[in-house]
């Protein structure tokens, strides 16, 4: 771009999870995670102005404050019993992360290795379930390995397409993965009876590379087109509003 570092992949990220919240209207975004954090607040001061955003705790922000930086002005008071009725309303799109992924998005966040005795104990399943049944979900992961994208996953946390549907209208009513960013690709569950399709590489990036690091076929079309360029204006926000310590880059490696 003239005048204007080229956008890192971190930014080609961010632009990727921001895009998960356009035109999502008056509902919360949960990010999860550095880089999606630097992208709800994008989406909120660019294609969806109505998004809702908290501090991180208890406070619904009225402006969009840098990373690290307290709102100047404060919308409401949003404790845990406020956003629970929120989680189980439907009215929020959260972006979690996840240890591991199957091609239909059931995720595992609790343990690797055999449940009874697991290799490595994790963060443990906490609202994944309540999460994926309830509200719209989408996934960042800053690591597009194998060891992520696996063929079955060591335990559900987050309830995946197959599951959901097999557990009938109570588990897939208010069922919906959106979209998977990776520090490599964006990806959704349009593909065969919901699973993993391939929807972009981001620049640099071949889809050969995407395949290897992917533990089960992914849907992709014939010709896979890159992820969309951040535009300056989108850049300026970024650098300069929103994350102006360049937290991001810490997230994903050029």
């Amino acid at each position: 771009m003239t005048g204007t570092a080229a956008p890192t992949r971190a930014e080609y990220a961010v632009v990727a999870c921001a895009e998960a919240w356009r035109g999502a209207g008056e509902i919360l975004a949960s990010p999860m995670g550095t880089v999606p954090t630097v992208a709800a607040r994008l989406a909120k001061l660019t294609f969806s102005p109505e998004l809702l955003l908290t501090d991180g705790e208890a406070l619904l922000m009225g402006d969009v404050p840098p990373l690290g930086g307290a709102p100047a002005v404060v919308e409401g008071w949003l404790p845990y019993r406020a956003h629970l009725a929120l989680v189980t309303g439907g009215r929020r799109h959260v972006m979690m992360g996840a240890a591991q992924l199957d091609r239909y998005g059931n995720q595992n966040i609790s343990c690797v290795g055999d449940w009874h005795r697991p290799d490595r104990q994790l963060l443990g399943v906490r609202g994944a379930p309540v999460n994926t049944l309830n509200n719209a979900v989408s996934y960042w992961v800053p690591r597009h390995t194998r060891r992520v994208f696996v063929p079955e996953v060591d335990m559900v946390c987050g309830v995946g397409n197959d599951r959901a549907a097999a557990a009938g209208p109570s588990a897939s009513r208010f069922h919906r993965l959106v979209r998977v960013v990776t520090d490599l690709a964006v990806l959704d569950f349009a593909g065969p009876d919901g699973t993993m399709r391939l929807v972009s590489r981001h620049p640099g990036v071949p889809v050969g590379r995407i395949v290897a690091a992917t533990g089960f076929p992914l849907a992709m079309p014939d010709e896979v087109p890159p992820t969309r360029e951040p535009t300056a204006e989108e850049l300026r926000l970024i650098r300069e509003v929103v994350d102006p310590r360049a937290l991001r880059e810490r997230e994903v490696a050029s």
